[in-house]
Parts: structure tokens; C-alpha cells; sequence
């Protein structure tokens, strides 16, 4: 592997608890949660060490069902800035040693040492990373070396925590193939339950299946994802990526210049689907939607919000769109309209988003899950299987696109 492409996919083990444990070393061996209003019992659970996972915790797990896994769990509300700062440290260890790190949020990021002059050998780098970040900063992480992005990543995932595995092209039938297809990076649950409906049910029988079965199913996408089955992945680690600010957009003259909303509201449904359209094919999500509106007499105005959550659906631009027009058209006749997604983030690299709206929003819930509780109580716990039947899902917090963004500004 040496005289090819060698990556890294460095990926903190239990972030924001760590970080806690860090700061309070009084922590460390019992079981911790991150959570959003611990003193009211309310919120989720955003992040829990491994003490904690030991007991059933979960992510994304409400803090009240937390607790009854776990009765003697301390649960703590997060640090932001405390995070922040930490993982600024961390990045700055990775880029001591080049200058070709990508991070793809707070927690982790890639690092191509192909070029690395020291001497050191890839395995040793590796080791003396995950060292030096325990020992500084009392931070473990579990890092992936491979010759691609694809491959790091998965080996990063196969030792938790404190682990360093190396998974080499000639490995991936033993080590890669075997493995569930829910857990390759990029198939979610529901392109899992599609694969499934044709019999692949590894990452195995996906890299074996005909290619032009796979797209025909998924599309584009599919066949990216046989390609990462087979080992293959030509993306390159790429620090700019960060500041990189796509975007897809439609415009449209009216047929005639007109004020009336039976005309304008189609419009900007149309355009948003065309966006959204396009937006699957790249399988893209978009945090940032921008309306474009051209009066009669060619004034052009554009006018654009920031969202707390990454979109991609039709009926989700639509209403940005329609909500932008309305506070800001002039009722003067209108000649053209264009909806644009903005700042993009590919779908790989954007899972599931929490952020504080987020715990405000499950707090509000709590009533149905005092209602859910009493009626376990009442008919047996296994009332709502299913509700906690879903797989623990990669989760990410709109804070780190706020990361993300303020090191676009540096």
C-alpha cells in the first residue's frame, strides 16, 4: 500500500462525552450521555461513551428511556463552544503533519499522507496520531488506513474504540464483503430495504451483482455504490472542499408579466421540483434556498435564508421559496422567478441533523412519552417494539456545519 494512495479517516471515538470526560476526568468509567435538558428529564440523547451504550443508551434515544436503561447515568447538556475548541485542536495535530486534511465535520476527516516525508511508516503515522491526541488531549479516536476515502472510512468503523485497522484492496473480499449492507457508508435504510427486495444482503452480494441491475434500481447512485463495493474510489482528500460553495438553480420567464398568485405559485412549485430533481441525481441536500424575483421593468432582486437543516424535497424548497417571496415581493407585475439550493453538501457526508431546535422539539414531545410509558406500564413494554427496533443512525449536529463554516472563513 505503500506505493500507492494512502489515506486516513481519523474518527473521534464518543466526541462531545469525551470531550466532557476530558475536562472532568472524575467521569471516566461511568456511564455518560450528552442530552438536551437533563435536569428536566426531557430532550434526547445526542452522544453516550461506551459505559453508557454497555447498559441499551442509544442515540437519538429519549432521555426518560435513557434513564430507565440506566438508572445511575449522568447526563450532561452540551459544551458547544467546549467542543468547538477541542476539535480545533485536533485538526491542528492532523495538519502538523500535512497539509492535505478534509474534515467532513467537528469529529472526524480524512488525511492523505501519501506524501508524507517523515519516517515514520503509515501505520506508525497512524499510531503516533491516536497517541498524541489521548495523550494531549486526552481524546480517543479510531482511525482507518487504506488507499481511498471509501476504504479508510470503513476500517475506521471496524474498531471501536482506540482502534487502527488497515484494509488494503486484496483484503475487501475477506474483511469488507461479509459485512450487513446496512453498514457500508452511504446506504441508508431505506436504499438497504430496496437492495434487500433483490437478494443483496452484503456488501458481498452487492459487488457481485450485475452493475446495470444496480442502477436500474438506484440509479447513479447505485452504481457509485458498486464501485465502492468493489474498492474503488477516486475522490481526493481535498482541504478546499470545505470552502467549496455549489449550487443548482432553475429560472423561468412567466409567459406574460403578472401579479397574480394562480401563476406564480406554480411557478415556484415547478422550479422547485426541477431543483429537487436535479438535486437527486447528485444526491446533494442543500442548507441555504435563494429566490430570485425579475419585475416587468428588469429590477432584479435575489433574497436567500440560511436553514437550520439540510432540505432536499420538493414541498421543502417550495415553502422557503413561497415563505422568501412573500416577505419580500412588492406586488409589482413579475417578468421571471428562479429557486436556487445553495451551499450543498453530498448526502454521504450529511447524516442525520440535531441541533438545539432539535432538543427544543423532543422536549415538546414529552407528553406522548409519558403517554407511550404509561401504556408500556399498563400493556408490557413490547407495545412499541418498534419503535425502538430502528438501527442507531451516524448522527451529526447542525453545530458542525456552524464548524464547518467558520473554517470555510479562516
Amino acid at each position: 500500500m505503500a506505493k500507492g494512495r494512502v489515506i486516513f479517516h481519523v474518527d473521534m471515538n464518543s466526541f462531545y462525552a469525551s470531550v466532557e470526560m476530558a475536562y472532568r476526568p472524575d467521569l471516566k468509567g461511568k456511564p455518560v450521555a450528552i442530552a438536551g435538558d437533563p435536569e428536566k428529564r426531557k430532550g434526547i440523547v445526542v452522544t453516550s461513551n461506551y459505559e453508557a451504550r454497555s447498559y441499551g443508551v442509544k442515540t437519538t434515544m429519549p432521555l426518560w428511556q435513557a434513564y430507565d436503561h440506566c438508572p445511575q447515568l449522568i447526563a450532561l447538556k452540551p459544551n458547544f463552544p467546549r467542543y468547538r475548541e477541542a476539535s480545533k485542536q485536533i485538526f491542528s495535530v492532523l495538519e502538523s503533519i500535512t497539509p492535505y486534511v478534509q474534515p467532513i465535520s467537528i469529529d472526524e476527516g480524512y488525511v492523505d499522507v501519501t506524501d508524507y516525508k517523515g519516517d515514520l511508516t503509515p501505520l506508525e503515522l497512524a499510531k503516533w496520531i491516536q497517541e498524541t491526541l489521548l495523550s494531549e488531549l486526552d481524546l480517543p479516536c479510531s482511525i482507518g488506513v487504506a488507499p481511498n476515502k471509501f476504504l479508510a472510512k470503513m476500517a475506521s468503523d471496524m474498531q471501536k474504540p482506540l482502534g487502527i485497522t488497515v484494509l488494503r484492496k486484496r483484503e475487501i473480499e475477506q474483511k469488507l464483503w461479509p459485512l450487513p449492507i446496512e453498514e457500508m457508508y452511504g446506504v441508508g435504510r431505506k436504499t438497504a430495504d430496496k437492495l434487500k427486495q433483490i437478494d443483496i444482503k452484503t456488501i458481498g452480494d452487492l459487488a457481485t451483482k450485475n452493475v446495470l441491475t444496480i442502477k436500474n434500481l438506484l440509479g447513479v447512485n447505485g452504481e457509485r455504490l458498486h464501485m465502492r463495493a468493489n474498492g474503488h474510489d477516486n475522490r481526493e482528500v481535498d482541504p478546499e472542499a470545505i470552502h467549496d460553495f455549489k449550487s443548482i438553480g432553475n429560472s423561468q420567464t412567466l409567459p406574460f408579466d403578472t401579479t397574480d398568485m394562480n401563476d406564480i405559485q406554480p411557478m415556484i412549485k415547478q422550479l422547485s421540483r426541477r431543483v429537487a430533481e436535479r438535486m437527486h441525481a447528485k444526491q446533494v441536500v442543500a442548507e441555504n434556498v435563494q429566490l430570485m424575483i425579475r419585475y416587468s421593468d428588469h429590477k432584479t432582486i435575489t433574497r436567500s435564508r440560511q436553514l437550520r437543516d439540510f432540505v432536499e424535497h420538493e414541498t421543502q424548497l417550495e415553502q422557503v421559496a413561497l415563505d422568501l417571496f412573500h416577505a419580500h415581493w412588492n406586488e409589482d407585475p413579475i417578468r421571471l422567478l428562479g429557486v436556487t439550493a445553495q451551499h450543498l453538501t453530498h448526502k454521504e457526508e450529511a447524516g442525520k441533523q440535531l441541533d438545539l431546535f432539535s432538543y427544543e422539539e423532543e422536549a415538546k414531545k414529552e407528553p406522548l412519552y409519558q403517554a407511550i410509558e404509561q401504556i408500556e406500564d399498563k400493556y408490557g413494554k413490547e407495545t412499541f417494539v418498534k419503535l425502538n427496533s430502528q438501527p442507531e443512525p451516524p448522527v451529526r449536529t447542525s453545530f458542525q456545519k456552524d464548524f464547518l463554516s467558520q473554517r470555510r472563513q479562516q
